[in-house]
């Protein structure tokens, strides 16, 4: 299967993005701290402190999608929850980002980060909660909150015999 090594790649990958985008934005940060650069009128050393400390919550927040998809490849089932919540929006993220640097940086940066959207979300579809008898809801025979085929979403209920003739 190639579920787990996926995984364990949208994991690394984004173990580097976190610290890639960390060092990238406190390198902007130093840049604009040292140039004493101003832009309309703000305050440079804010500006730099504020590229810094986004460039360290963006990284913590790949980190985490990070530890996420470990834990994926780690247990080889689903992400629970937060962690589905947490690769869902890294993809969403990933696909914006996509489609500014194209614009941007250009063709390679664009692909590059549909790349992670498909391991992301390769991650997590071929994860997915899987279809089966145990997932079907038990039917008990009593009437659930609708009343109808025994609330719980079970077989149908058969059509009743035609009269015969007879």
């Amino acid at each position: 299967m190639v579920r787990r090594p996926v995984a364990w790649v949208a994991a690394i990958v984004l173990f580097v993005e976190a610290v890639g985008i960390a060092l990238l934005n406190w390198f902007l940060g130093v840049v604009v701290d040292r140039q004493n650069m101003s832009l309309a009128g703000l305050d440079s050393d804010m500006m730099s402190a504020s590229s810094k400390i986004g460039g360290l919550v963006f990284g913590l927040y790949f980190a985490l999608c990070g530890v996420a998809a470990l834990l994926v490849a780690l247990r080889g089932r689903a992400p629970g929850i937060l962690g589905r919540i947490l690769l869902i929006s890294a993809a969403v993220v990933h696909g914006l980002l996509g489609a500014f640097t194209v614009g941007l940086v250009g063709w390679g940066a664009f692909a590059f980060m549909m790349v992670v959207v498909g391991l992301i979300v390769f991650t997590l579809l071929a994860f997915g909660p899987a279809a089966g008898p145990a997932d079907a809801a038990p039917v008990d025979g009593g009437s659930g909150a609708d009343g109808a085929n025994g609330g719980g979403g079970g077989a149908p209920v058969a059509a009743p015999a035609a009269p015969s003739a007879s």
